[in-house]
């Protein structure tokens, strides 16, 4: 490796099953604890994570090949992940190829679904939680403002973008393929965040006049219900007799059915949804099942 040397470490859709990638995924304490941890490995300058449910990837700076081992070592540590498999699915590339790797992940030409929208604000969103940990240096800082750069020229001076790829209308539109008319169908919406937020106004939009949304904090849950209107809150861990009642649920979580107990039908209705992550759906899960 050249010194520095500009790096990207991780497994996506392309190279590990969900399975695989469920067991890989950071939440937002996870990356942090692990920011930690990794800032004491000696030769390793800049570190952003990128975590979603299609790919997680470190994009930093090292000084040598040790820093880069060292940082995979800690990283399986943490996951308790076997470190024989994941080099088995890994992903590693440096200086231009792993440049080129970001600008194709950045304008959605890596996505399960070509040039979806939602990974464009997840990249800015990882380099953002990068540099308020003050892991970013000079490289990262101008490889990620040209990747932004390279971004917005792909999305505005070609048609990669015709249709408006989103993981918010590709679930509502698989759900009014299976059920036709929304207004009498019970959805439930897992996860509250950016994209849940997106998908509950489509779903609405299209008419849906029953909507619960669940969060793992309350307090978010109630938040977005509020701001929806008619709309009902709860939390995943009291979720299951909702799962059961509903029938469509778009799923936004890092792992779906870890969030419900696994012997219980809502768990199974939950591991279908994730399975069905193969339409292409980005971060966190945006399937539809029946």
């Amino acid at each position: 490796m050249s010194n520095p040397g500009f790096f990207i470490l991780g497994t996506s859709h392309q190279r590990a099953p969900l399975a695989v990638r469920e067991k890989l995924a950071l939440d937002a304490d996870a990356a942090a604890a692990l920011q930690t941890e990794l800032a004491t490995i000696n030769g390793l300058r800049e570190l952003t994570i990128l975590s979603t449910c299609n790919r997680l990837e470190f994009y930093g700076v090292a000084d040598t090949p040790e820093a880069l081992a060292s940082l995979e070592a800690k990283y399986c540590a943490q996951q308790s992940f076997s470190p024989a498999e994941f080099a088995a699915c890994r992903l590693s590339l440096n200086g231009r190829d792993a440049i080129q790797h970001l600008f194709e992940v950045a304008t959605g030409l890596d996505s399960q679904m070509l040039g979806e929208t939602e990974i464009f604000g997840q990249v800015k969103a990882a380099y953002a939680t990068a540099q308020s940990r003050q892991s970013t240096g000079p490289i990262l800082n101008r490889v990620f403002q040209k990747t932004f750069q390279a971004a917005k020229y792909v999305r505005t001076q070609t048609a990669i973008t015709v249709g408006q790829v989103s993981v918010a209308n590709v679930a509502v539109d698989l759900a009014h393929t299976i059920f036709g008319d929304l207004k009498a169908t019970r959805i439930l919406l897992l996860g509250a965040g950016e994209i849940g937020e997106k998908t509950a106004k489509a779903f609405q939009s299209r008419g849906a006049a029953s909507l619960t949304v669940a969060s793992r904090r309350l307090e978010r849950a109630m938040e977005l219900a509020t701001a929806l209107g008619a709309c009902e809150a709860g939390i995943l861990a009291r979720v299951h007799a909702k799962v059961l009642q509903s029938r469509a649920v778009a799923a936004y979580l890092h792992s779906p059915a870890a969030a419900l107990p696994q012997n219980s039908p809502s768990a199974a209705a939950a591991r279908a949804a994730a399975g069905m992550s193969l339409m292409g759906c980005q971060r966190k899960r945006a399937p539809v099942v029946d």
